[in-house]
């Protein structure tokens, strides 16, 4: 099973919305006989590539599958798992977790069992529902699983008194950041921070994918020439807005193209709440388009109000060996007064990242 969870891993950042997954067969005497991951989005599951790599298919007879999420048992942009696997002569499935997706959850281990196939489940299940944090919160919440991110000075400052925040973090720091924004489906920033530091928001220190870039501009003011709006990248832009007019003006596509500089990206419109675009339902209509983790890489404004709202699942807060006296703090106004009311970090860990520390925890 750990195996087939380190091939599971090597589909992060092309699978999404689909989970992770890998799967490793083992014959009747013991030997590694085939093992495949779910490569990429619309491609051929774990499963599928597993069988497919044993050579010899007379050794599939009572062999034993080690697969890290239940076997899919619906058709979507494949047949299903389940049914593909009941028909082998294996005679055991191991599985590290159930499938949290309705239309899955216990039926494609009801299919195998059916078949005469015996299954265990709970192998290694900790470490399969973290390595699926992202598929496993959207099925459960229906919106993105958020991370929030933070550079921060070791006195909690982000930025100096002038707005200057190159670099607080180490080169090691940000090499992980960019390769976090190749795992995740879209990194998203706040008015405040598209002005200041004219952010792009790619993959460059690392190969991978290229995320969506979200951007909130309620008022839908920015300026057309920040990198955001037009660079190469133009078309994996969102802009979340409450102003009306913003979809009114894309709203028939040919008068949009005839624009002389238009906006190839996406415009989401949310209702205004409390001046601001409603966050809560931003994430609602960005999970309806497929999105399922969002990494935020905001100020102090967005970060504060994201956590106030209760919006933050993940917090990865880079503490650098570095002191301002001054200047904008990390976090503000969180309406906490009272220490029974502190919000407290779970699963806490601190890894050091260049001369950087590294805070994770899950709240």
């Amino acid at each position: 099973m750990k195996k087939a969870l380190e091939l599971a891993s090597k589909g992060k950042g092309l699978v999404s919305p689909n989970p992770l997954v890998g799967c490793v067969i083992v014959s009747a005497d013991g030997q590694l006989i085939g093992e495949g991951y779910h490569k990429r989005f619309g491609e051929a599951h774990a499963e599928v590539n597993a069988v497919k790599s044993v050579k010899n298919k007379s050794s599939l007879i009572n062999a034993t599958v080690y697969v890290t999420l239940e076997p899919c048992s619906h058709f979507g942009k494949t047949p299903p798992c389940a049914d593909m696997l009941a028909k082998l002569p294996v005679s055991r499935v191991v599985v590290a977790m159930k499938d949290p997706n309705p239309k899955v959850n216990g039926m494609g281990l009801l299919k195998l069992k059916n078949a005469g196939i015996s299954v265990t489940t709970g192998i290694l299940q900790a470490e399969a529902e973290k390595l699926n944090e992202f598929f496993i919160h959207t099925q459960t919440y229906g919106r993105p699983f958020i991370t929030l991110k933070i550079a921060q000075t070791a006195d909690g400052f982000i930025a100096a008194s002038d707005g200057e925040s190159k670099w607080i973090s180490s080169k090691q720091s940000r090499k992980l950041v960019h390769t976090w924004r190749s795992e995740y489906d879209a990194v998203l920033v706040g008015r405040a921070t598209a002005m200041a530091d004219n952010p792009s928001l790619t993959v460059r220190h690392v190969s991978g994918r290229q995320p969506f870039r979200v951007v909130i501009d309620g008022p839908y003011e920015l300026p057309r020439e920040l990198n955001l709006f037009s660079d190469k990248h133009e078309d994996k832009t969102i802009i979340l807005t409450w102003n009306k007019k913003a979809s009114e003006s894309d709203a028939d596509p040919m008068l949009k193209m005839m624009k002389q500089n238009y906006f190839r990206g996406q415009i989401i419109q949310t209702s205004k709440f409390e001046g601001h675009v409603n966050l809560r339902e931003a994430f609602r209509l960005l999970g309806e388009k497929g999105i399922s983790s969002v990494l935020i890489e905001g100020g102090q404004q967005l970060s504060s109000a994201l956590l106030k709202e209760g919006l933050v699942d993940k917090l990865q807060l880079f503490i650098a060996p570095k002191l301002l006296g001054s200047g904008t703090r990390s976090v503000l106004n969180l309406d906490i007064n009272r220490m029974k009311d502190i919000l407290e970090l779970r699963e806490v860990s601190w890894t050091q990242v260049g001369d950087d520390m590294l805070l994770t925890g899950y709240i």
